[in-house]
């Protein structure tokens, strides 16, 4: 009995290790992947002695924790999300990831010399990226990238490990099976099957979770478990019929994180612990299972491997990928570098042994070189190049607290807490409040006081206001601070603001634009740029017009543009012409508000 407390105290000793650890990468914006990896090789076979190399067991337990990890990926992602990224996001999850198999998988025959089969299966293990690893390293750095742009890489990130699960195993069975012959007919078929039944089975799932919690009257804290335990479920019977089950996990997450359903506050809450702890787990397991000691006859080619893939592999994939939409540069720039590698290559790299490939240890170990590789190169690199691509929405003031409440009649408010600043338009016209947006109490001096004593409203004094969502960029702005636009956000937003009101005709003849007499006269300037963003624009949305560009700096209920910004394009011929045509723009009073 006494291995049963030691092995209790090793693991929970682990975890808490991990979970204390973290405050490392926070602090330093370090990739918490690369924390908890660090722990498991020090702690492995040649760091302290653990030795844990049994590869069915590893595979399982990082099978379990990934399908926990897509399925809250996939709740926390909104509808909204999906309509402003849904095709060049799935583009780059299936074509993108089938672009870096082969684009790796050729690298990989020449510099391991490897045969085709083992070349193309090596490039399917690393070609997926790891969507916990990006979007920690954005949330920790204190970074808000533009919303179209992070949108892509969420869903992307969220719905390519399926595709590269896929073409691992695929690879595997050709090997195993020892045949190259039919290769494309049976991938299609094999596609087909997997994705077909995923996605059928991943919409179904979701659709039953959400009618099973809101039908059954439970303890409060049994519902997350139920969802979860239904999830897992889901995960099971499609794998077992010869889908994809991490797809259906995914796609069940989306469905029941955008339906309504009972108890789904406490449910976000209680996923959050649920994935950082599955996380935590199979960081642990992975790193425990290789050692590093063997790495010496594959570290040469696998660094030039993973540079490979993270120079050519990845940009050239995400090119060809978003070439029919037509984004700016810094789009597809950026894209192409935030291709962070994770546990799922890693997890995938188990498989060969797993499935009795010959001499699988080389692809576990190149999978584990060439995560870190990205990791150390990328992953300290996020913010600096989202910087020099000016993909970095300047920050406003907001909320200092947001409480999602479930309320009879689901009305769909939270609850606020805001700050007033000294210089707030709050103070200025104390009775602007919008409507839909109830104060409810305030603490002035560290006392208690009703909104209607405590009114008007007083510097320092903190707010609590039920509104709900929509409303809270109009608050924002109201109980924000009147100060100059910083050079920052002259630089994202414009050298001038433009008045959505105005004549799109009278904007475009002032700067010769070619085809400004095709242009209804009737449109306005917010119209126009509504109708080219296709009735989603988002903060930061770009079009062009020549020389110059049209910002969106503001939009109201995810569909109005209330305001909009005038930007010199990137590449404007001369700082002489950037200079004339701001003389020329700030004459044109009827329609320009200079910054």
């Amino acid at each position: 009995m006494e291995w049963m407390n030691v092995a209790i105290l090793v693991g929970a000793g682990l975890v808490g290790l991990s979970t204390l650890t973290s405050v490392i990468a926070f602090r330093f914006g370090a990739p918490l992947l690369l924390v908890f990896l660090c722990i498991g090789l020090i702690a492995g076979e040649d760091g302290l002695g653990l030795v844990f190399n049994d590869a069915q067991a590893a595979y399982f337990l990082g099978s379990v924790a990934l399908a926990i990890i897509l399925f809250d990926s996939g709740f926390g992602t909104r509808t909204q999300t999906l309509k402003r990224a849904a095709a060049p996001a799935f583009l780059l999850a299936t074509v993108g990831v089938l672009l870096t198999t082969v684009l790796v998988g050729v690298a990989a025959r020449y510099l391991f010399e490897l045969p085709w089969l083992h070349a193309m299966l090596m490039g399917a293990i690393i070609s997926s990226t790891d969507a916990a690893a990006v979007f920690f390293l954005l949330r920790t750095g204190g970074v808000k990238i533009y919303k179209r742009v992070r949108s892509m890489l969420e869903v992307e990130s969220g719905s390519n490990d399926p595709m590269a699960i896929l073409l691992t195993v695929f690879f595997i069975e050709m090997i195993v099976a020892d045949k190259s012959g039919g290769l494309i007919g049976s991938f299609v078929q094999s596609f087909a099957l997997q994705m077909g039944l995923g996605m059928a089975a991943g919409l179904l799932g979701g659709f039953l979770i959400v009618e099973i919690v809101n039908r059954i009257t439970l303890e409060e804290a049994l519902y997350p478990i139920l969802v979860m335990s239904c999830a897992l479920c889901v995960f099971a019977v499609t794998a077992h019929f010869g889908g994809s089950g991490f797809l259906a996990v995914y796609v069940a997450g989306i469905v029941a994180g955008n339906r309504p359903m009972r108890g789904a506050l406490k449910l976000r809450r209680y996923q959050q612990g649920m994935t950082w702890l599955a996380q935590i787990v199979m960081f642990l397991v992975l790193g425990l299972f290789v050692t590093p000691s063997e790495f010496g006859e594959v570290l040469l080619p696998a660094l030039l491997l993973g540079l490979f893939l993270i120079l050519v592999g990845r940009p050239l994939a995400v090119v060809l990928c978003l070439l029919p939409f037509r984004l700016d540069r810094g789009t597809v720039t950026f894209s192409a570098w935030v291709g962070l590698r994770g546990a799922v290559s890693i997890l995938l790299g188990i498989l060969p042994s797993v499935m009795g490939v010959e001499n699988a240890h080389i692809f576990i170990n190149v999978a584990f070189i060439m995560v870190l590789t990205s990791l150390l190169v990328q992953g300290w690199t996020i913010k600096p190049a989202a910087q020099w691509l000016k993909l970095i929405v300047p920050s406003e003031a907001g909320p200092l607290e947001r409480i999602e409440l479930e309320l009879p009649g689901n009305p769909g408010h939270e609850l606020l807490v805001y700050r007033v600043l000294p210089a707030s338009p709050l103070l200025a016209n104390v009775t602007t409040l919008p409507k839909g947006a109830h104060a409810a109490l305030v603490v002035r001096h560290g006392q208690l006081i009703s909104a209607e004593t405590a009114w008007p409203p007083q510097p320092d004094d903190l707010i609590y206001l039920f509104a709900s969502p929509s409303l809270i960029p109009h608050l924002d702005r109201l109980f924000a601070q009147f100060r100059s636009r910083e050079a920052n956000e002259i630089e994202f937003f414009g050298e001038l603001s433009v008045d959505p009101q105005a004549r799109m005709v009278d904007l475009a003849a002032v700067y010769d634009l070619h085809d400004h007499s095709t242009l209804d006269p009737s449109m306005t300037v917010g119209d126009y740029m509504g109708a080219r963003l296709k009735g989603r624009p988002v903060v930061g949305d770009r079009v062009a017009m020549g020389e110059f560009e049209l910002v969106v700096q503001r939009v109201h209920q995810g569909k109005t543009i209330t305001a909009v910004g005038l930007s010199f394009a990137k590449d404007a011929p001369t700082e002489a012409m950037r200079r004339a045509a701001l003389r020329r723009s700030a004459a044109l009073e009827k329609f320009f508000r200079p910054r």
